[in-house]
């Protein structure tokens, strides 16, 4: 009986210890063979399936085309304003399209729009033109962009995702890096990616002519915290969605690759998402608060200002109580000279409960150089005549 007691004991303790710890994943059941759901800021994953398994993109391929855009335009080398005509093949570009006529000029801001909100192929082959000279050079810039970003199995053909060729494909989890980095470092995306319905005007020979862009992302109607992303579908790829969402602080990108139609893509995306803000909890220190100075030895000062790195931040999916967290300096008593600027002095480390669960390096301000003979006897001169 004793053992019997002892055995029932303790799985009831096993099961209360992973219940605490654990992300209760069997909440989650997605149709869709592909998907994955990842905190923004911090890009840790909170669920996936088959999240590196190869798939054609169809139209989510053009999230990696806004992102080179926005980085164009952060550089300089294009801007919101810039004229951009629409060549004879641009024109061409079936699927999807706003039905932009050859020679037709737009701004790019307008561009963007067509590509963000109605998914454009044609708008999205004048910008790839405007942008490098041709779609050829500019998919070269989307595999380099991509190897970049560590995205493992990714391999561009167009700049749109019209390509049904087997060398055309990328994965939920890769998709997820990508959408990460559009919009995390470009978040004026979400300006085009939050429109529901906009009209452009068509300048043609043939005069000037409303046309009304309509968004591809029902999410925007039926999910009250969605701010985007991109959808795509094509009879290879089915049906495909990156969705980003935003509450309470939290930001998620929920990837669905493969699903059967196009009900389901939303389903599933909206699926993910609830999941993700019922279990997400994240702590911040955005590190502004001062820090001593270190003393320093052998230099041509006496001390060296300190600083963060940057902010830190946690995402705890396991129900943890983030008002426990600790902050502890790893830091010498001084430091020897020579110093360089930006150089590590030490870390800020974060405990939980005892464990480390992340730090922040602690950067040097300026740099000391290393004290000679003259800057000694500076020094003796000067405390004699104070």
């Amino acid at each position: 009986m004793f053992k019997k007691r002892t055995l029932t004991a303790l799985l009831l303790a096993l099961t209360l210890f992973c219940a605490s710890v654990l992300p209760v994943s069997a909440n989650v059941t997605v149709s869709s063979p592909s998907v994955i759901l990842i905190e923004s800021s911090t890009g840790e994953v909170i669920y996936e399936l088959n999240s590196t398994e190869r798939r054609s993109p169809a139209s989510i391929t053009k999230i990696m085309t806004l992102l080179l855009t926005f980085e164009a335009i952060s550089t300089g080398k294009v801007s919101l304003t810039d004229q951009v005509t629409t060549s004879e093949y641009a024109s061409s570009m079936g699927g999807s399209q706003v039905y932009l006529a050859a020679g037709e000029v737009q701004t790019l801001d307008t561009m963007i729009k067509c590509i963000a909100v109605a998914s454009g192929n044609d708008a999205s082959v004048a910008v790839a033109e405007h942008i490098a000279g041709s779609e050829e050079a500019f998919v070269a810039l989307m595999n380099q962009k991509a190897a970049e970003l560590g995205m493992a199995d990714t391999h561009f053909e167009d700049c749109c995702g019209l390509s049904d060729s087997d060398n055309h494909y990328t994965s939920a989890k890769d998709v997820s890096i990508m959408s990460r980095e559009l919009t995390t470092k470009y978040p004026e995306i979400f300006n085009y990616t939050g429109i529901w319905m906009e009209s452009i005007t068509h300048q043609t020979r043939q005069g000037a002519a409303d046309f009304t862009l309509t968004s591809t992302n029902k999410l925007l109607k039926q999910y009250q915290w969605t701010t985007g992303l991109k959808t795509g579908s094509t009879s290879k790829a089915k049906y495909c969605f990156s969705a980003t969402a935003s509450k309470d602080g939290i930001d998620l990108i929920a990837v669905v690759m493969g699903a059967p139609d196009y009900k389901t893509r939303f389903q599933d995306a909206q699926i993910l998402l609830t999941y993700g803000f019922s279990v997400c909890n994240i702590y911040v220190d955005e590190n502004k608060d001062s820090l001593k100075p270190l003393s320093v030895e052998g230099g041509i000062v006496e001390e060296v200002g300190i600083r963060y790195e940057g902010e830190f931040r946690y995402l705890d999916i396991t129900g943890s109580d983030l008002s426990a967290v600790e902050k502890v300096f790893e830091l010498p008593e001084s430091v020897q000279a020579p110093i360089v600027e930006g150089g590590e002095a030490g870390r800020a480390r974060y405990l939980l409960n005892g464990a480390e669960i992340g730090s922040v390096p602690l950067l040097f301000t300026d740099g000391v150089e290393k004290a000679g003979y003259f800057d000694y006897l500076r020094k003796v001169v000067g405390f004699f005549l104070l």
